[in-house]
């Protein structure tokens, strides 16, 4: 188990009604967790929709989570 803390941006923030939380997980890369978020919030994205950052960087596929990391979840936003 580890601690991370994770940030939600656009449409993921407003189903989750915050924009941040401190999330206790077995998952071991920012694809897992979302998957686990996604059934324990309701997210109504599909995981190949949502990019996700880890520390301040986006990750790439296969990235490992630490305990402490910092994981940002960026939906598709449209402009205009």
């Amino acid at each position: 188990m580890k601690t991370v803390h994770v940030r939600y941006y656009a449409v993921l923030r407003e189903q989750r009604g915050a924009s941040e939380e401190v999330v206790v997980t077995r998952a071991e890369t920012p694809d897992a967790l979302y998957r686990e978020l996604k059934q324990s919030h309701g997210f109504t994205l599909p995981q190949n929709r949502v990019r996700a950052a880890l520390n301040g960087e986006f990750a790439p596929q296969g990235a490992v989570l630490k305990e402490g990391d910092q994981v940002a979840f960026l939906p598709p936003v449209a402009g205009g």
